[in-house]
């Protein structure tokens, strides 16, 4: 039987094309929130889980950075995925007859200036490849679709065009995660390591505990601040940092980071993708 990689949307979702390029011995398994890919890898009906956590154009996705710490699961690599976005509709159809498109409500803006010259407007979907099979399976006139080529072919739907967003280097950061961590591999470009933790609740916390990064030459490539439990005073902050646990330099900003903080937690230790440079 074949191993399975969860993601979050339709067939033909940019997730489905993430896993397609990162695990291409791996069967997608389409599911319905990112609650269900992490418990699709919790139960046992896939392998991996793909979730996207950034995108060069609208920032992070919310609720990843939420559910990831208690996911139970550990980042094992990353994935990147330049997203071209592709206007099709029902086959036969004339771009000039296109009056309204489809999509989730990141690729609609990621379009204006395309939609805009054309007098086309944005209608909010759940998910682009699902309004692209939606569209296939009940054919609407002047009804077109903002999504993935792989959607297109996907469902059967005619592209009538080509790389239409806004920005040519919009580009989405995917983690790849496992019920396992796997903290033996090195590979072939640097290591990267994930983690989160809560500062103490003292002056310049955050500030003190981001000196042992700089005193120790460590490159931190990410911090993120967000609310936690629903408090304002609650903040917690995602980390990536070049380096594994085990490098000497690595394991001295550490242990001077607990100094400051009430949690840390790594999320995983994974090579940077080829793509990240």
């Amino acid at each position: 039987m074949s191993k399975k990689i969860a993601f979050q949307g339709e067939l033909g979702a940019y997730s489905h094309e993430a896993c397609v390029h990162a695990r291409p011995n791996m069967e997608p398994l389409p599911c319905t929130s990112f609650d269900d890919v992490i418990n699709a890898v919790r139960t046992g009906a896939a392998d991996l889980a793909m979730l996207p956590v950034e995108n060069t154009t609208y920032g992070r996705v919310a609720d990843i950075h939420r559910l990831l710490p208690d996911s139970g699961l550990h980042i094992i690599d990353e994935a990147f995925v330049r997203v071209r976005i592709c206007l099709m509709a029902n086959k036969g159809t004339a771009l000039d007859t296109i009056k309204t498109v489809r999509a989730h409500p990141v690729l609609i803006p990621q379009s204006h200036k395309y939609l805009t010259a054309r007098d086309i407007r944005g209608e909010s979907a759940v998910d682009s490849a699902g309004a692209a099979a939606d569209l296939a399976a009940n054919p609407e006139a002047g009804i077109g679709v903002l999504a993935s080529k792989m959607a297109a072919k996907t469902h059967g739907l005619d592209v009538l065009a080509h790389d239409i967003e806004d920005n040519d280097t919009n580009t989405t950061r995917f983690l790849i995660m496992s019920p396992k961590a796997n903290m033996t591999r090195r590979g072939e470009t640097h290591m990267l390591t994930s983690f989160v933790f809560n500062v103490r609740n003292i002056p310049a916390a955050l500030y003190k505990a981001m000196g042992g990064f700089a005193t120790n030459g460590i490159n931190m490539t990410k911090l993120e601040s967000y609310m936690v439990d629903g408090e304002f005073t609650a903040t917690q902050f995602y980390a990536d940092i070049a380096g594994h646990p085990d490098d000497e330099d690595v394991q001295r900003a550490m242990e001077e980071l607990e100094f400051f903080t009430s949690e840390i937690k790594i999320l995983g230790t994974y090579p940077a993708a080829f793509a990240r440079d």
